[in-house]
């Protein structure tokens, strides 16, 4: 039934909008005078701006696109310099998604030593946010005068982003108890009484792949035990999708990097300010606007050029 009442969300407004462009062009026959044909330009091009609104929707042809998202950012070599800039792009996605009226969740975090973050992982809830998400997977780039060095100097720092979808409702993996280890401990973050006195945090360790998720949000420790599981069942299938894309890009002869690699995308505060997108070079001067979470013309740009390369 909840399948049935999102197919009907999806196909109502292609419904609606093919039977306004019927009736508006049974009036355009009947069409008699100047006003008229006034008001059925200004009719017309209404409709024009419904398909191009629309239009995002059919760049959301994944599997698994209308799923929630698990966003998790981990800071490179560079130490203080690369941590602040971890939580620089954490900044930024929460800006963009309270901005896209899309829920947030802080499940894990590793503070740096000086400030920043050396890794943070937080979800992402709502229609689609996995589909929209997925463009910002991999290497960012950030160039500027650091704060953190005493002559001022210029300094280039890289944050590896990685995005999966959470889709712990829509498949069963399954997790042999004998291939994980299980340890709990004191919560780092504040949390009261509660997470100072008693260990509640939950890290997972997957033996076979080496694998390590922590969850340290709920004062529970069975709910930070259940959402680090969630998590790791996410992202074993997340694998197993890598493996059938790295294979089926081997048997096409195409280079896939999953990994560290090229950045995807540079944000440059100084000597000049910009913003550029390596994949589909869509790039824009307003840099500070961007790390606002101002990321929609980068998210569209990258899923349209996905769309046309399909």
């Amino acid at each position: 039934m909840q399948e049935l009442a999102e197919l009907k969300e999806e196909v109502g407004p292609w419904a609606a909008l093919t039977r306004d462009l019927a009736d508006l062009e049974e009036l355009a026959t009947l069409a008699d005078g100047e006003e008229m044909q006034d008001e059925l330009l200004g009719e017309a091009d209404a409709l024009e701006r419904r398909v191009e609104g629309m239009r995002l929707a059919l760049m959301f042809g994944g599997r698994h696109d209308r799923s929630d998202a698990i966003v998790t950012i981990h800071a490179g070599a560079g130490g203080t310099e690369s941590q602040d800039w971890a939580s620089m792009l954490l900044r930024m996605y929460l800006r963009w998604a309270e901005n896209s009226g899309f829920k947030t969740e802080l499940l894990d975090s590793s503070p740096g030593e000086e400030a920043g973050l050396k890794s943070v992982t937080f979800q992402v809830s709502g229609r689609n946010a996995y589909g929209l998400l997925r463009a910002e997977r991999g290497v960012h780039r950030l160039v500027r005068l650091s704060p953190f060095d005493s002559a001022h100097r210029r300094h280039t720092s890289f944050a590896l982003v990685e995005v999966i979808p959470d889709v712990d409702r829509d498949i069963d993996i399954q997790v042999n108890p004998e291939d994980v280890s299980i340890d709990v401990f004191r919560s780092a973050g504040a949390g009261g009484q509660n997470v100072q006195k008693n260990a509640t945090a939950v890290r997972i360790t997957h033996l076979p792949t080496g694998m390590v998720v922590s969850c340290q949000n709920e004062r529970s420790q069975t709910q930070n035990r259940e959402t680090a599981m969630r998590v790791l069942r996410a992202r074993l299938y997340e694998i197993e999708l890598r493996k059938q894309e790295e294979e089926l890009a081997r048997l096409r002869g195409e280079r896939v990097d999953m990994g560290w690699g090229n950045q995807i995308r540079s944000y440059v505060l100084h000597p000049y300010q910009m913003v550029k997108d390596h994949r589909t070079d869509e790039e824009t001067g307003n840099a500070l606007a961007v790390l606002e979470g101002e990321i929609d013309r980068f998210i569209e740009a990258y899923l349209r050029a996905n769309v046309r390369a399909s």
